[in-house]
C-alpha cells in the first residue's frame, strides 16, 4: 500500500509540475547542494511530458506487480527495486545538471539489473543480464565522456546553460565530439543493431519488468538525444549516422518480428524496431516527433506486455469464421494508391507551409504502414466488414498522426529546435529512407504469399535467428568471460 501511495504521489507531483510550467515557463530549480553537483529539477515541456509518462506507467506497473507477484518469497525486494528504478528514471528526465543526469542514468541501469536477475537461477536470465550490463557500462563511459566535453566546452554543468550556448552556435570541436559520444550512449541504451540482443532475451524476468523496460527505461537513449537536441544539431555527420543505424535497425527488427512465434519475443523485436525508428527521427532532427513517438510507443507497449497473457488465451479460443484474406499484388497496389490519396488529402488539410522535407518523408513512411492495413481489407477473400473496418482504421491513423504531429510541434515550440533545411547528404538519406521503408512495406504486405515458398524458407530461418548478430555477440562475450576467469 505504501508503494502504491508513493506512485500516486508521483503522478500528483508530475501534474503540479506541469501546471507550474504552464504558469511560469521553463526553469531549473536547485533542490539540494550547489548548481554544479546538486540535485536540481529542469522544468520544461520535455521533462514534464516524460515525468507524466513515467509516473503514469510506473503507477500502473506497480499496481500490476503487487498482484502478479503476490506470494513470491522475494516480493518485497522486487517492489523495492522496482520503486528504486522508477525513482531513478524520474531523476533522469528532470535532471538540471550533468552530474544528476549521469547519476540517474547509471542508477537506472543498476537497479534494472537487479530486476532482471529476480530469478537468478535461470541461465537465460543470467545471460541477458550480463549482456545488458556490459552494453550499459559502455554507454556509461560514452555519456561520462560527453558530459566532460560539454563541461569543458561551455564552462558549466548546467544543462539549460549548455543548451542556450549550443543554440547560439557555440561549443566548437568539443561540442561536436560530445554529440558523437551522446549518440553512442543513446545507441547502446536503445538496443540498436548489432548490440540489440539483450533486449530480446529479458523475458525470463517477471512481466512487470518487461513492461517497465520496454515502455520506460529503453527510452532513456532517445530522451538524452532530445534533451541535447541543440548540441546534436552542431554535428550533422553524427545525425546522419543516427539515421543510417536507426533506419537499418527499424527495418531489420521489423522483418525479424514477423518470424517470431512467441508473443513476448515478437513484442521485444517490435521494441527494437520502434527504438530504431525513434533514433532515425532524432537523426532527421525531428525531435518533437521523436518525443511524441516515445509517448505513443510507451503507452502501447506497456499495455501489450501486461495484457500479453490474456491475448494468448483469447487467440487460442478464437475460431476463424472463414478463409484467411491474403492480399495479392493487385490488392497491395490498390492499397498503396489509396494510402497515398489519403496522405494527400489529409496532409494538405493540415499543411501550414512550414512542414520540413524530413517531416514530409516521415509522413510518407507512416502511409506505408497505412497501406499495409488497407491491403488486408482489399484482399479478394476479405469480407466487406473487414474492408470497411480497415478503411476506418487507416483514416483514423492518418488523421491522428497529423493531429498529434501538429500538437507536438506546438507544445515544444521554443524548447526544441526547429528542423534545419536538409543539405545534399540529408536529401540522400531522406530518399534512401523512403525507398527502403517502401520496399519493406510491400514485402510485409505480401509476406503471407511468399513466406512459405521454398525459395523463401532459408531467408525465413535466417531472419528468425536475427541474422545471427546476437549469436556473434554471445560468442564474443563468452570468450571475454572465460578469459576473465583464468
Amino acid at each position: 500500500m505504501l508503494i502504491e501511495a508513493l506512485s500516486i504521489l508521483a503522478v500528483v507531483i508530475a501534474l503540479l509540475s506541469a501546471g507550474l510550467l504552464v504558469m511560469s515557463g521553463p526553469a531549473t530549480a536547485l533542490l539540494v547542494g550547489t548548481p554544479n553537483i546538486g540535485l536540481s529539477a529542469r522544468i520544461d515541456i520535455v521533462s514534464m511530458v516524460m515525468l507524466l509518462l513515467v509516473s503514469f506507467i510506473g503507477w500502473i506497473v506497480v499496481r500490476y506487480a503487487a498482484v502478479y507477484l503476490d506470494g513470491e518469497a522475494r516480493h518485497g525486494a522486487f517492489m523495492a527495486w522496482l520503486s528504486a528504478t522508477l525513482a531513478m528514471v524520474m531523476l533522469l528526465v528532470t535532471a538540471g545538471s550533468l552530474a544528476q543526469l549521469i547519476f540517474a542514468w547509471v542508477g537506472t541501469s543498476l537497479c534494472l539489473h537487479r530486476l532482471l536477475l529476480f530469478y537468478p537461477e535461470r541461465v537465460a536470465a543470467q545471460r541477458a543480464a550480463r549482456k545488458k550490463f556490459v552494453t550499459a557500462r559502455l554507454g556509461d563511459v560514452a555519456l561520462v565522456g560527453a558530459a566532460a566535453l560539454l563541461a569543458i566546452s561551455y564552462g558549466t554543468t548546467d544543462i539549460a546553460a549548455i543548451l542556450n550556448g549550443a543554440r547560439l552556435g557555440e561549443g566548437g570541436t568539443e561540442a561536436v565530439a560530445a554529440a558523437g559520444l551522446l549518440a553512442i550512449a543513446a545507441l547502446l541504451k536503445s538496443a540498436q543493431f548489432p548490440l540489440h540482443g539483450w533486449l530480446t532475451e529479458v523475458m525470463e524476468a517477471p512481466t512487470p519488468v518487461s513492461a517497465l523496460l520496454h515502455a520506460g527505461v529503453i527510452n532513456a537513449g532517445g530522451f538524452v538525444l532530445i534533451r541535447f537536441a541543440d548540441v546534436m544539431l552542431l554535428a550533422p555527420g553524427v545525425l546522419a549516422v543516427l539515421v543510417m543505424i536507426g533506419g537499418f535497425t527499424a527495418l531489420f527488427a521489423g522483418l525479424v518480428m514477423l518470424t517470431q512465434p512467441a508473443v513476448k519475443t515478437s513484442l521485444a523485436w517490435s521494441t527494437v524496431a520502434q527504438m530504431g525508428f525513434m533514433i532515425m527521427q532524432c537523426g532527421l532532427a525531428l525531435f518533437p516527433l521523436a518525443l511524441l513517438h516515445i509517448v505513443a510507443h510507451s503507452l502501447y507497449k506497456a499495455h501489450s506486455f501486461l495484457a500479453s497473457g490474456g491475448a494468448v488465451d483469447r487467440i487460442a479460443a478464437f475460431r476463424r469464421p472463414g478463409p484467411v484474406a491474403i492480399p495479392n499484388a493487385k490488392a497491395v497496389g490498390r492499397a498503396f494508391l489509396a494510402a497515398l490519396a489519403t496522405y494527400a488529402v489529409i496532409g494538405l488539410a493540415f499543411d501550414d507551409g512550414a512542414r520540413s522535407p524530413q517531416a514530409t518523408a516521415l509522413g510518407a513512411i507512416l502511409i506505408f504502414g497505412v497501406a499495409y492495413l488497407l491491403a488486408q481489407g482489399l484482399a479478394d477473400a476479405a469480407p466487406r466488414a473487414l474492408t470497411q473496418r480497415m478503411a476506418v482504421y487507416a483514416l483514423a491513423a492518418s488523421f491522428g498522426y497529423f493531429t498529434l504531429h501538429a500538437l507536438a510541434t506546438w507544445l515544444t515550440f521554443g524548447t526544441l529546435p526547429a528542423t534545419p533545411a536538409p543539405g545534399p547528404l540529408e536529401w540522400a538519406l531522406i530518399i534512401l529512407a523512403v525507398l527502403s521503408f517502401g520496399v519493406v512495406a510491400i514485402a510485409q504486405a505480401m509476406f503471407p504469399l511468399w513466406a512459405y515458398h521454398p525459395a523463401a524458407a532459408g531467408l525465413r530461418v535466417h531472419l528468425a535467428n536475427g541474422l545471427y548478430a546476437n549469436a556473434l555477440f554471445d560468442r564474443l562475450l563468452g570468450g571475454w568471460a572465460l578469459r576473465r576467469q583464468r
